[in-house]
C-alpha cells in the first residue's frame, strides 16, 4: 500500500518496520513481555510526505495524522500489537500473532520516505508520479487554470478505471456538455476508456490507476 500524509500535527509519526533486524524469537519475546514498541521504528511525518509499504512491512499510523491510503484488493491485515485497546465493551482486538511472525518482514533500518519527485509540465497542470508498483500507480496532479480561461485536458485510460481523490482547493470537471463540481475530500470514479474530460480550477488531485 501507498501513504500520503494529507495532514499532520506538529509531533505526529508513524511505525515503519523496526529500527534494526529482528528475528521471530525476538519478536515473540518482545510482544510477550510488553517491550515491543522500543524496537518499532518511529519516523515523523509531515503534510505531504509519501510512504510506499511492501507486504509484510510492520506498519501503523499515529495520532495527528491524515493519510490517504492507496493499496491493492485485499482486505487481509494480520493484528501484531494494538497497543492494548479496548473496545465499548472492554475487550481487546485479536491477535494474529503467529501468522503475521510468519509473514513479516524483520529487517530492520529501512528507508521509509519515497526519493523526491521530478514534475512535469503540461498546459494548465503539473503532474509527479507519486508510485508504481504492480498493483497500482499513484500521481498527484497539481491544477491551475484559474486566471485564464483555458482548460486542461485529463487523460483517461483506455485500460483502467481511475480514482481521483481531491486533497486541497477546487474544481470542476466537463465532459459532453455535463460538469462536476469537486472540493477537498471529494473523491470521483472515472470508468476505463472514458469519453475524454477537461478540468478547470485550482486543485491538487490524486490520480489511481491499476
Amino acid at each position: 500500500e501507498m501513504w500520503y500524509v494529507m495532514d499532520a500535527a506538529r509531533d505526529a509519526s508513524l511505525v515503519y518496520g523496526f529500527y534494526h533486524d529482528m528475528d521471530q524469537k525476538k519478536l515473540r519475546a518482545s510482544l510477550a513481555d510488553g517491550t515491543v514498541e522500543r524496537y518499532l521504528q518511529k519516523v515523523k511525518i509531515q503534510k505531504d510526505d509519501v510512504f510506499y509499504i511492501p507486504a509484510g512491512t510492520v506498519h501503523a499510523i499515529g495520532a495527528g495524522a491524515l493519510i490517504a491510503e492507496i493499496q491493492e484488493s485485499s482486505n487481509l491485515t494480520y493484528r501484531l500489537y494494538d497497543y492494548h485497546r479496548v473496545d465499548k465493551n472492554g475487550q481487546e482486538r485479536p491477535l494474529h500473532i503467529e501468522k503475521a511472525l510468519e509473514t513479516a518482514d524483520l529487517s530492520g533500518g529501512r528507508a521509509p520516505r519515497q526519493p523526491m519527485r521530478v514534475l512535469r509540465y503540461k498546459k494548465g497542470y503539473a503532474l509527479e508520479l507519486l508510485c508504481r508498483c504492480k498493483y497500482f500507480q499513484v500521481e498527484r496532479q497539481l491544477v491551475n487554470t484559474e486566471r485564464c480561461r483555458e482548460m486542461a485536458d485529463f487523460k483517461t485510460d483506455s485500460n483502467s478505471f481511475q480514482v481521483l481523490l481531491c486533497i486541497g482547493g477546487c474544481g470542476t470537471l466537463f465532459w459532453e456538455g455535463s460538469m462536476l463540481h469537486f472540493f477537498k475530500g471529494d473523491c470521483i470514479f472515472v470508468p476505463a476508456d472514458c469519453i475524454p474530460l477537461k478540468m478547470h480550477g485550482r486543485a491538487q488531485i490524486l490520480k489511481v490507476s491499476c
